[in-house]
């Protein structure tokens, strides 16, 4: 498999059922509400948009840009990891902006990682009902 189709694959694995629901919502505006009901898993979502020329293995925004604005920042990195390591592209490179877009995603690098025991935040279970 390529490395694009394993990026694909990496990130069909970490879309849930209610995640593809919120990524299609995202996308309402470029996907029909009838072929978006027919979407019934992240692979046929990733079909759809490079039926339609948004997701390409060298133009990557359109995910980007959604996975941004549904608060997917792990999803965004593995997309921006994939871009810097296989395309060779980065916010330094002077080319098409289809290919560069860097959104606030820069930010997220440094946050997606396992928090440590001190930044657990550790809730008491809920009052038991009489």
């Amino acid at each position: 498999m390529s490395e694009y189709g394993d990026l694909l694959s990496d990130l069909s694995d970490n879309i849930t059922k209610e995640d593809l629901d919120q990524l299609k919502s995202a996308c309402k505006e470029d996907i029909p509400e009838d072929q978006s009901n027919a979407i019934t898993s992240s692979s046929e979502w990733f079909s759809y948009l490079e039926k339609n020329d948004k997701l390409a293995q060298d133009n990557l925004s359109y995910i980007e840009h959604i996975f941004e604005i549904s608060r997917r920042p792990d999803l965004l990195t593995r997309v921006i990891e994939y871009r810097t390591t296989v395309l060779k592209i980065t916010e330094d490179d002077d080319i098409d902006t289809k290919l560069t877009r860097i959104p606030s995603a820069k930010k997220y690098k440094d946050v997606i990682r396992q928090p440590s025991e001190d930044e657990i935040i550790k809730l008491a279970p809920p009052p038991k009902k009489a």
